[in-house]
């Protein structure tokens, strides 16, 4: 088994930062120590002045493959993940078909298998006549099971109540929804076109798609889940209201209901729409700066648990378009790291924090088996990052294959140089090496 040695790296790993040198033995970490012996070692790599951090795991991204593939694929957007820092993924089940069935969601598995450079899992999705499908999903080869419980297209909205309780009471393993109420959204529509017709600014989308409507979605679907003991995350919380939901004195691995933070959320607030427009239009929206500020305050209290990105890409000319026809969603898995680590250069948070939040945490909340912590015995998903290396967003390098970002023109202080995935150096300077695919994620899960 090749074997690679990195050297006098600054180790951030479960709440510190050291100095060390970690051993690599085929897929997994053989040994984390001082002044380790490269006399064995098939490769070495000189870290010094750079920071070694367990791969990140993002819990919710839209890669678009099947049946939406002329805005990206599992092949493109892992890619852009990798060079971001990002190891693995799990991906939503709102493709072309929906991924409502064992069989739809064996197809993309297979499909991962073969083009994904970045670890991989998908979820079942939930629609109002599936439970007994869902019924079927092996939980410890599964992330879990994804709700769209707010506005979505076509059968992917659950709103049957009955329904909802079957899903509630009767999945075993861990259930995350996108939280938005349908009616209040409804309505605020229909009064805002009654004000402007078609021609509705993009600085209304947080009006219409509310606080209001994100509160009484996340507070009835966290009140059903406590009335079944579900396990229950709550994707891309984007109001100040709704932290209240959320408890941080349990420990995470004794959570129930936990939530989810988004760049978009803590990077842009409502101030943004007048520079960015469309580019910037998410659901759920991007709010107010009190909002902001108050979601990087629960990142760092843990009332908020992960961090993600919901990376959702869409063609520009897509985007390019009057409120109504234009699609929500963009591009992160590229920059969410180098993000963080740019709110760490700002004395905003720490570096154990961003490790705690977007390595250890969803690796602990969907019981990850092997992945998540730099740990002798586990897998060697790893990045290398030097922190005094700035770069600046142009269309030029964004791997997206939507070929846009909302974060253009910005610079970061950070840069990814080395990106390993289960032992393989899959991303180097720049450059990739594709001679070996991610593996799927399982899960310790009875």
């Amino acid at each position: 088994m090749k074997t690679i040695l990195i050297t006098n790296a600054n180790i951030v790993n479960e709440g510190k930062v050291f100095t060390g040198d970690v051993l690599i033995k085929g897929q997994y970490i053989e040994k984390i120590g001082k002044e380790l012996s490269a006399a064995t070692a098939d490769q070495v790599i000189d870290a010094n002045g750079k920071y070694l951090l367990p791969g990140a795991i993002d819990d919710q991204v839209h890669f678009r493959e099947p049946g939406l593939t002329h805005k990206a694929t599992i092949y493109t957007e892992a890619k852009a993940a990798v060079a971001g820092g990002i190891t693995s993924f799990m991906e939503m089940p709102n493709t072309n078909p929906p991924t409502f069935t064992q069989a739809l969601l064996e197809d993309k598995y297979q499909i991962a298998s073969r083009t994904s450079l970045a670890n991989y899992s998908f979820f079942i999705g939930a629609s109002n006549d599936n439970l007994e499908e869902v019924m079927k999903t092996d939980i410890t080869k599964v992330c879990g099971l994804k709700i769209f419980m707010g506005s979505s297209t076509g059968n992917l909205l659950v709103d049957n109540p009955g329904t909802l309780e079957g899903f509630f009471s009767r999945f075993p393993a861990l259930i995350a929804a996108h939280c938005e109420d349908e009616p209040t959204i409804r309505k605020n529509t229909a009064d805002y076109k009654e004000r402007y017709g078609e021609d509705v600014p993009i600085e209304c989308h947080p009006l219409i798609r509310s606080e209001e409507a994100c509160y009484k979605s996340s507070s009835f679907a966290i009140d059903l889940a406590k009335k079944h003991g579900t396990r229950f995350h709550v994707l891309h919380i984007s109001t100040a209201k709704e932290i209240a939901l959320f408890d941080n004195t349990i420990p995470l691995d004794k959570k129930k209901i936990t939530a989810e933070a988004c760049i978009h959320h803590l990077w842009f607030n409502d101030a943004d729409y007048k520079r960015l427009g469309t580019l910037l239009k998410w659901n759920p929206a991007v709010k107010t700066a009190r909002d902001q500020q108050a979601i990087f305050q629960a990142v760092l209290d843990d009332h908020i648990d992960v961090i993600a990105t919901d990376h959702a890409p869409h063609l520009l000319e897509e985007k390019n378009n009057t409120y109504f026809k234009a699609p929500s969603g963009g591009p992160l898995v590229q920059h969410s790291l180098v993000a963080m680590l740019e709110f760490y250069k700002q004395g905003k948070i720490g570096l154990e924090k961003i490790v705690q939040k977007m390595c250890h945490n969803p690796a602990i909340l969907f019981q990850v088996e092997k992945r998540g912590f730099i740990r002798e015995g586990y897998f060697a998903d790893l990045v290398l990052a030097d922190l005094n290396a700035p770069w600046t967003v142009n269309k030029e390098n964004i791997l997206s294959k939507c070929g846009w970002s909302a974060l253009e023109g910005t610079t970061f202080q950070s840069t990814v140089t080395r990106t390993f995935i289960s032992g393989h150096l899959a991303y180097a300077e720049g450059k990739f090496d594709e001679t070996r695919m991610g593996e799927r994620l399982t899960f310790l899960r009875k």
